[in-house]
C-alpha cells in the first residue's frame, strides 16, 4: 500500500490528509500557531496515530500553504492555487472559476477542462477582501467566527457596511453598534461588503461557470448567500471547502507515486 500525505500549512489553520490509492483515509486540522515546524510535526503524528501507521508506511508527502517550507519531511512543495485546483477538479470536474477565501487574502483562478490553472488574480495586501475581516469583527462582537454566518442570515434590516479594510472595519463596527444596529444586521452588511470585494476579484478574470468557493471563508453560509445574491447562478461549495488544498496536495503525491 502506498500511503501519502497532503499537508496544507496555512497562516491561521493547518490541514492534513492521509491518502491511499486515491482514497482519503484520515484527515486532521489544527491552528497553525506561531511555530509552523512544530505544527507540521504535530499534524504528521496525529494522522499516523489516527490511522495506526508509522513513518515507514508513508511513501510521499506534498506540502502547500503559507508555511509549507517548514514542513521538513515534505518531498515536494506545491503552490496553493495548483493544489486547490487539483482538489476542486477531483470533486467537481465542471468547475471553471474558483475563489479561495483565505485568512490573509483571497484569490480567484480559472481552470481548463483538464483541471489545469490557466489564469489567476490575488487580492491586495489589505485583508479587507479576506476572512481576516470576519475574525476582527467576531472579536468586537464577542462571537465565534463559526457563529457569524448563521447569525447574519437572521438579519431583518439592510445595513450598509462601508469600509473594505479589515483595520477600519473594527472602528466602523463599534460605531454601528453604538448607533443601535443589531449584530444580525451588522453582520449581514459585513458579509455583503466582503462578498462584493470577492466577486469583483472574480470579475477581473471573467466569471465562467461552474463557480466554486473554497477556503475557510467558504464555511460561512452568510458569505456564500451574499455571494450568490450577486450572481444569477448557484455557488458550488465542496463538503469540506477548507480542505481542498490539502486534498489536491495528496492527489499530487499519489500521482507521483504511481508514475
Amino acid at each position: 500500500m502506498n500511503y501519502v500525505f497532503g499537508i496544507d500549512l496555512g497562516s491561521a489553520s493547518s490541514k492534513g490528509i492521509l491518502m491511499e490509492s486515491g482514497r482519503t483515509v484520515e484527515t486532521f486540522e489544527c491552528p497553525s500557531g506561531g511555530d509552523f515546524r512544530l505544527t507540521a510535526d504535530k499534524m504528521r503524528e496525529a494522522l499516523l496515530a489516527k490511522a495506526g501507521l508509522t513513518l515507514h508506511d508513508i511513501t510521499r508527502t506534498v506540502a502547500t500553504g503559507y508555511g509549507s517550507r517548514q514542513v521538513t519531511y515534505a518531498d515536494e512543495v506545491k503552490p496553493e492555487i495548483s493544489c486547490h485546483g487539483r482538489g476542486v477538479f477531483s470533486l467537481f470536474p465542471s468547475v471553471r472559476t474558483v475563489i479561495d477565501v483565505g485568512d490573509l487574502y483571497s484569490r480567484a483562478f480559472r481552470m481548463d477542462e483538464r483541471g489545469n490553472v490557466v489564469h489567476f488574480v490575488l487580492s491586495g495586501k489589505c485583508a479587507g477582501g479576506s476572512a481576516r475581516a470576519l475574525t476582527v469583527i467576531a472579536k468586537v462582537l464577542g462571537l465565534k467566527v463559526e457563529e457569524m454566518g448563521e447569525l447574519s442570515l437572521k438579519s431583518s434590516r439592510k445595513v450598509e457596511f462601508n469600509t473594505g479594510c479589515a483595520v477600519f472595519a473594527e472602528s466602523e463596527a463599534v460605531s454601528r453598534i453604538a448607533e443601535g444596529v443589531t449584530k444580525e444586521d451588522l453582520l449581514a452588511g459585513l458579509h455583503r461588503a466582503l462578498a462584493a470585494q470577492i466577486n469583483a476579484l472574480a470579475e477581473r478574470l471573467g466569471i465562467e461557470k461552474d463557480f466554486a468557493l473554497v477556503g475557510g471563508g467558504a464555511r460561512n453560509p452568510g458569505l456564500v448567500k451574499a455571494l450568490e445574491d450577486l450572481n444569477p447562478f448557484e455557488i458550488i461549495v465542496p463538503p469540506a471547502p477548507h480542505m481542498t488544498a490539502a486534498l489536491g496536495a495528496a492527489i499530487i503525491a499519489s500521482g507521483a507515486v504511481r508514475s
